[in-house]
């Protein structure tokens, strides 16, 4: 399976990998950004829900 051909999910994990390696943070300092992002996102989407909802 090519990456071009893989679900978009995956594409971007990949992309998001490679970025933060290339930044040669710590492991913890990553994981607890992501938690941030994480967060952050699933704000974005109950948000999303919410309007969503009221339509």
């Amino acid at each position: 399976m090519s990456l071009h051909s893989a679900p978009l999910e995956t594409q971007l994990a990949i992309d998001l990998i490679m970025l933060l390696e290339n930044h040669n943070l710590p492991a913890q300092v990553v994981l607890d950004a992501l938690k941030i992002v994480e967060r952050d996102f699933q704000q974005k989407l109950d948000q999303e829900n919410l309007s969503a909802g009221s339509e």
